[in-house]
């Protein structure tokens, strides 16, 4: 079985962006959320307390991953949730309307125990991409902070 490390951050001028990685689509999803997730706070001191259930379509992968992205900036945004676990229920990667179902769990942000990084407004379509190399899938997303 080949290693592989989950994201590593893409420093761009003016916003920074993840490059995650997995062996299946729903891989690359779910390491794409933890790695937005880490620019925002240490994962290490994150519990998992509560869940949470999101569904998002959209009419593109590509767009899938992106409004994924933005559903759980905004549960960050509205009711202070940070995730810790995220798990894919379903994921149809249908080229006409791709929908994903998942169970995210977290807790709610405490500044007294959770480090302040970033502050995340959006994961955007610039330089957005999903695709498979070999066996692994990559994603490049660049968020506006």
């Amino acid at each position: 079985m080949t290693h592989y490390q989950k994201f590593e951050v893409i420093d761009i001028s003016g916003d920074v962006g993840i490059r995650a990685f997995g062996k299946s689509i729903e891989d690359v999803f779910k390491n794409s959320a933890l790695g937005m997730y880490s620019l925002i706070t240490d994962l290490e001191g994150v519990k998992a307390e509560k869940d949470i259930s999101i569904s998002v379509e959209s009419n593109s992968l590509e767009g899938l991953l992106v409004s994924l992205l933005n559903e759980l900036i905004f549960q960050f945004d509205a009711y202070n949730f940070i995730g810790k676990r995220i798990d894919i229920q379903s994921l149809t990667p249908n080229p006409q309307s791709p929908s994903l179902k998942a169970i995210i769990s977290g807790e709610e942000f405490d500044t007294e125990r959770h480090e302040r990084k970033l502050l995340i407004k959006a994961a955007t379509y610039h330089r957005l991409k999903v695709e498979k190399a070999g066996d692994i899938w990559e994603a490049d997303i660049i968020f506006d902070i």
